[in-house]
């Protein structure tokens, strides 16, 4: 949270600094940092599973893994400063810590984007300022020059603590750990996983969990205006506001259109695990029957199937395993009696049915 950003926001989080701290760490075991114009709680009971960094563009979408890399380099480059570089300077000490670390840099197109979408990011967060021309020309001109501004001490709230203690991915990723404390960690999936399925716990973690779904209600609903849904299947935390959710489903559009009818489908049909070639077919076999209504999606079944396996499993709603897709409890939720009219199929019935969910 950046004051230039938000100041009413920022400054509210410095009067109340104290109780909020001591709300996340003593439930969620979080850390909350406050500098003079800087915010950053260190989410370090869990490793949120499926939420990359995305892109700063209009169609923003998931970082590429060249995209982190060069984030990294980038970072690595400017952590000591100085305060103000050039782009070429910067493009410089990159290339020096790609060489440290034995990562291969060119001079393409493909590296220079990736380059600049991470530089984007950099100032978007608040970590980067242009204060002379504009780093996207580097992507069409290699020889392009800007002058940054470079917040360091942003720089150095960036990175989770587990990071100083790991020298390998694995155990980054590595939570067993974290559940030494059962209660925190729950409560932190529940927080920041669309569902916590009884499958993600063990008898004990999900027994206790089931005894204390009083208490949680009342600091879900107290701290972020959550209520909590609990089934046989597990529990989730519902966003009625939509203040917490970077994705809401459903949502309109032809991929939002095409996985609430996949889900009916699906579960209609009673066929909740599926190679993925039928359910390219099945998709095909949406697309013809509301291919008036949908974009120009709805001629590549197989891109369209794409895009709405990643909102599954985005939303826990689906997993796959190699080939095959299976649908998950928290899908039946969604699911809507579309009538068999086709005055009726239309992606504003499907919206004005599923609302009511």
């Amino acid at each position: 949270m950046l004051a230039e950003r938000d100041p009413d926001t920022f400054m509210m989080i410095r009067r109340h600094e104290q109780m909020l701290d001591r709300w996340f760490t003593q439930r969620f075991g979080y850390r909350l940092q406050v500098t003079a114009d800087t915010a950053r709680l260190f989410k370090t009971t869990i490793v949120a599973n499926r939420r990359p960094l995305r892109t700063t563009t209009a169609q923003s979408r998931p970082f590429s893994v060249r995209e982190y890399t060069m984030l990294a380099l980038a970072l690595a480059a400017v952590a000591a400063g100085p305060s103000v570089i050039s782009l070429r300077d910067l493009i410089h000490e990159i290339r020096s810590a790609a060489i440290d670390a034995d990562i291969a840099l060119t001079e393409e197109s493909a590296d220079r984007r990736a380059l600049v979408a991470a530089l984007r990011w950099m100032i978007h967060h608040g970590i980067a300022s242009e204060m002379h021309d504009r780093v996207d020309r580097y992507i069409a001109d290699g020889e392009a020059d800007a002058v940054l501004r470079i917040r360091s001490d942003r720089v150095a709230l960036l990175p989770l603590p587990v990071l100083a203690r790991s020298e390998r991915v694995e155990q980054v990723l590595d939570r067993s750990d974290q559940r030494l404390s059962s209660r925190a960690w729950m409560r932190s999936i529940l927080l920041e996983e669309p569902v916590l399925y009884r499958t993600d716990l063990t008898d004990e973690e999900w027994t206790e969990l089931r005894n204390r779904l009083g208490e949680e209600s009342a600091i879900f609903d107290e701290m972020f205006g959550l209520y909590i849904e609990a089934r046989a299947e597990g529990v989730m935390a519902i966003d009625p506001d939509g203040g917490l959710t970077d994705e809401r489903f459903p949502f309109s559009g032809t991929v939002g259109h095409a996985t609430l009818l996949l889900i009916d489908r699906l579960i209609e049909t009673d066929c909740t695990l599926i190679e993925r070639g039928a359910l390219t077919d099945t998709v095909a076999e949406l697309a013809e029957e509301h291919r008036r209504y949908w974009s120009q999606l709805a001629a590549d079944p197989d891109r369209l199937t794409a895009e709405i396996l990643e909102l599954l499993q985005d939303h826990r709603l689906a997993d796959t395993d190699g080939d095959t897709v299976r649908l998950l409890p928290a899908a039946w939720r969604y699911s809507v009696d579309i009538e068999s009219d086709e005055d009726r199929s239309g992606p504003d019935v499907v919206m004005e049915q599923t609302a009511l969910l």
